[in-house]
């Protein structure tokens, strides 16, 4: 199954030549940020940086905040071209009915266990009785956090960018998939 996503987690990366000059910059972000639909809860702080070592004093921090369908992330990434701004990389993709459509996938994957089961029971003349065991077997390679594909249209738009105009709506992000394997011993009657 594949579900469509509604939310993008986004990390930034913001810098400052002192401290009052990252504050000023963390403000325009949260101003930016707040004008483009983004609320201040689904702005979370990551981590701080400074080099104390260097001869040229460059503070850095790392944040992260939530985009839903409703922002425009076109007006947004413009909005974030700033001289201040280092980075901003997607971190995680997700919809908030996911544990609906998992539950949907796993009884899904329980009826077609059940149906090849059936038919192939049927295949020397006897029935699938009830379940002894059902198991369900875990898959990691799923690609619900950030598909491999995506990451490389990440780097193809980075590439574009300087080209053309390029769409950064919610359209444009695979989907994510959903897989699930269940593992089930039947009765033979």
């Amino acid at each position: 199954m594949e579900v469509e996503p509604d939310e993008i987690i986004f990390n930034i990366g913001i810098k400052g030549d002192n401290k009052n000059q990252l504050a000023d910059n963390e403000k325009q972000l949260f101003e930016i940020l707040k004008s483009n639909g983004v609320k201040n809860e689904d702005i979370k702080f990551k981590s701080m940086y400074q080099n104390m070592y260097s001869k040229v004093k460059v503070f850095t921090k790392n944040l992260q905040f939530k985009v839903t369908k409703k922002t425009d992330v076109g007006n947004l990434f413009e909005s974030l071209n700033q001289k201040w701004v280092t980075s901003i990389n997607i971190s995680e993709i997700k919809n908030t009915k996911i544990a609906d459509f998992r539950k949907t996938v796993k009884v899904n994957a329980l009826k077609a266990a059940k149906e090849k089961a059936d038919y192939l029971l049927e295949s020397i003349g006897k029935k699938a009785g009830m379940p002894l065991e059902i198991t369900e077997i875990e898959d990691y390679t799923s690609d619900t956090i950030l598909p491999m594909n995506f990451r490389s249209k990440v780097a193809n738009i980075q590439m574009e960018a300087a080209d053309a105009n390029v769409d950064y709506s919610f359209d444009n992000i695979d989907n994510i998939k959903l897989k699930y394997s269940i593992k089930t011993k039947y009765e033979i009657l």
